[in-house]
């Protein structure tokens, strides 16, 4: 099946720099939603409000199919803490409750968060978790990815989004900050999920 140009469904400048090189590995074009003119809404913030990662991710891509028309992917990735009884969680990107911030500095503030929440901890283990979704007019698939580690007590690096520079890698023996974005897609959960993904849509 020769599948049309899909809709890579994020916002994320971090997120596409990362998918578009994987799905030009598996020989499949892609576009985003500024480049198909797909403007932002209210809407959009109401799509996350599932207990999981897999509803989320289903639900952003259902939405983005039926607005678009295209074959559409998306994701919903956060990190697990068990310290702090598996938060943020779902909520990564919200965990602040900043609404008045966006970017870098939304980042920061969840990141304070984080430090401060594990200042007395002593169990700083720690895993980020994708789910990747597709949807087009006949299918809905869905594929999880994980990757270990723990949180390191400061920042290392200046690379990756998110938590990344204080994400310690058990397979890199970096933090997601330290790291290139080639050595990052080797172990990360968004790289494995979405591989997954591409894999079963070209078996398809």
């Amino acid at each position: 099946m020769t599948l049309r140009e899909i809709l890579l469904a994020t916002r994320s400048e971090g997120k596409l720099r990362e998918l578009r090189p994987l799905f030009a590995r598996a020989g499949l074009a892609v576009v985003d939603l500024r480049d198909a003119g797909i403007v932002e809404t209210p809407v959009e913030d109401s799509l996350e409000v599932h207990a999981t990662f897999e509803e989320n991710a289903v639900a952003k891509a259902r939405y983005f199919h039926q607005l678009s028309g295209r074959p559409t992917a998306a994701d919903d990735s956060g990190l697990v803490v068990p310290a702090l009884g598996g938060r943020p969680g779902v909520l990564s990107k919200r965990w602040s409750g900043r609404t008045d911030l966006s970017g870098q500095s939304l980042d920061d503030e969840n990141n304070r968060l984080l430090i401060l929440g594990l200042q007395n901890a002593q169990d700083r283990r720690a895993f980020y978790v994708c789910a990747a979704a597709y949807v087009d007019d006949g299918r809905e698939l869905v594929c999880r990815g994980e990757t270990h580690g723990h949180v390191a007590e400061a920042a290392r690096g200046c690379g990756g989004f998110g938590y990344d520079p204080y994400f310690f890698s058990d397979e890199l023996g970096r933090t997601f900050g330290e790291v290139s974005t080639e050595e990052k897609a080797r172990v990360s959960h968004r790289a494995r999920a979405f591989e997954a993904l591409v894999e079963r849509l070209a078996l398809a």
